[in-house]
């Protein structure tokens, strides 16, 4: 006979037997110890450590299931056999959320943007340099749900490394909800870095020769920057305030403080670097008009010294019989000396002020 203490196996009802996730999954195991167990199935290895944390009194087992874009009834499925809340699962599915933290009941729900930067090898206006993705975070005492949006940013370099370092994974699942949101800001600062590249390389070619091209690369950077913001600065409240969970323990409060503190510096780079590509984009306009304004300059000197003889040729192309000089031997050549003379003038004014 069973003692009473030992939870009874779960049992998934018929309705929702038939649908659990298939081509979503990534890879899900049972934990225990920090170390990874054998199990053959989801409900299985959800059972088998809950069965082993009402038996031992040591660090809490528990079960870590990846999915990538499943689908509304594969969501639903876990919803069952974990105890998602239905808000939270229609969250996951749709996707396109800011960046979250909510509690419902026990459980923990976190939505993070993911950011990554696309490599190019030339840039215009329709490249596309960030691209984004979600992750979002099922955090109960015993299991942990990551449901990932996007084709980057993938979590197995996460896994791996928690697989390696059992005090890590040790940690149960507030340590997997660390170990995914100080990757996921890492790679923040990675991104931050080389789009701070980029706009140096743009600011270098901005006094430089600037070209209609080089404003619609600026533009795009800028669109690109907003974007960035847009992905990360949302997440700097819930981060804040996720140490003040009731389903964080207390040892690893300093940890998700640490992550946000990091988290922190990249918004205020995101920021500078978004109101160094706004200065860059002024003076980029700034410099064209100028460019523009230069030329002009140049066109109008030139038509003002083409306007002289044109006069004079015009005037003495008249028909008139009385015109000074007309009908002298000295007319001709006096005139065009006279045209040559006010040209000259005209040019070494027009070069003195720096129009020619």
């Amino acid at each position: 006979m069973k003692p009473p203490h030992v939870m009874r196996p779960i049992v998934m009802p018929e309705r929702v037997a038939c649908v659990p996730p298939v081509d979503s999954i990534v890879e899900y195991g049972a934990y225990i110890d920090g170390q990874r167990v054998c199990a053959d199935g989801i409900v299985e290895s959800l059972n088998l450590v809950r069965e082993h944390n009402l038996l031992e009194n040591g660090p809490k087992a528990f079960v870590w299931v990846g999915l990538h874009e499943p689908a509304a009834p594969e969501v639903e499925w876990l919803a069952e056999v974990f105890g998602l809340h239905p808000l939270s699962v229609e969250d996951a599915v749709k996707a396109h959320q800011r960046p979250k933290v909510e509690r419902y009941g026990d459980s923990l729900f976190m939505v993070l943007k993911t950011i990554a930067y696309l490599d190019h090898d030339e840039l215009t206006a329709t490249s596309e340099i960030i691209a984004t993705g979600e992750i979002m975070v099922f955090l109960g005492s015993d299991f942990v749900v990551t449901v990932r949006h996007g084709a980057h940013c993938p979590l197995t370099e996460v896994r791996e490394r928690l697989e390696d370092t059992p005090d890590l994974m040790n940690r149960g699942p507030a340590g997997v909800l660390h170990a995914i949101s100080d990757h996921v800001v890492d790679r923040y600062l990675q991104v931050a870095d080389l789009m701070q590249l980029e706009l140096e390389e743009v600011e270098a070619t901005v006094f430089a020769d600037v070209t209609s091209r080089d404003i619609n690369r600026i533009y795009q950077l800028k669109r690109e920057m907003l974007e960035m913001k847009r992905a990360i600065t949302p997440l700097q409240s819930p981060m804040a305030a996720l140490p003040q969970r009731r389903v964080i323990p207390n040892e690893m409060r300093e940890y998700f403080r640490d992550v946000s503190d990091h988290l922190s510096r990249v918004c205020e780079q995101v920021e500078s670097s978004n109101e160094l590509s706004n200065s860059i984009l002024q003076a980029a306009l700034a410099r064209s008009n100028t460019i523009a304004n230069e030329d002009m300059r140049k066109i109008s000197s030139w038509v003002a010294l083409l306007t002289v003889p044109t006069m004079i040729a015009g005037i003495y192309g008249m028909n008139f019989d009385v015109l000074p000089g007309a009908t002298q031997m000295w007319g001709f050549p006096a005139v065009l000396g006279f045209m040559g003379v006010a040209c000259t003038l005209l040019w070494r004014g027009f070069r003195r002020n720096g129009w020619l």
